[in-house]
């Protein structure tokens, strides 16, 4: 049995719980870095692509679903429930700040696929930043905020940006390196 934060769980249900959340995210990057980015690149220009699909990559994760259920459904419940789902876009400034990181981080992984051809780096990068921001999310529990250097979690603020910039340096650094000890 497994408890944290006063929720007991079986350790089938957490299986469940992360097989089920791994699927959805491999759909998601298989989606965006498999197929989206694949047949922009077919139209051979390949900045406007990694650029367009990092674009959306960013501004899908401003969408959530709603959690309002209604009691009546009615002809209007379900644009209440498109309201809900962009109501991640209400405050503009943190949206702004969000928004430049994961455009940031779609650029490098959508660069990562370009490059390698392949969706398993860019799979091992997002699944790592993933981590990285759980964890910190996990020991910061929102009480620090630091604006403009660190919001409340790992997709606001400077240094989250230049983490990942740092990132993508390694990433081509490495890349270079690889190929350049196999010729």
């Amino acid at each position: 049995m497994f408890t944290h934060f006063g929720t007991s769980l079986s350790g089938r249900a957490l299986a469940r719980y992360f097989l089920q959340r791994s699927a959805f995210r491999l759909l998601k990057r298989r989606f965006f870095r498999g197929i989206v980015l694949g047949i922009l690149l077919r139209t051979g220009r390949k900045l406007l692509s990694v650029v367009a699909v990092s674009a959306l990559f960013a501004a899908v994760h401003f969408l959530k679903g709603s959690e309002w259920e209604p009691t009546i459904v009615t002809w209007t419940s379900g644009f209440q429930s498109i309201g809900d789902a962009f109501a991640g876009f209400g405050d503009p400034m943190m949206v702004m700040a969000a928004f430049a990181t994961l455009f940031l981080v779609g650029c490098i992984l959508a660069d990562a696929r370009v490059l390698t051809r392949s969706l398993w780096l860019p799979i091992g990068l997002h699944a790592g930043w993933i981590f990285a921001s759980g964890t910190f999310s996990w020991l910061a529990r929102g009480q620090m905020v630091a604006l403009p250097w660190i919001g409340k979690n790992l997709l606001v603020g400077i240094i989250p940006l230049g983490l990942a910039a740092v990132t993508w340096i390694l990433m081509r650094l490495w890349l270079k390196h690889d190929r350049a000890s196999k010729i």
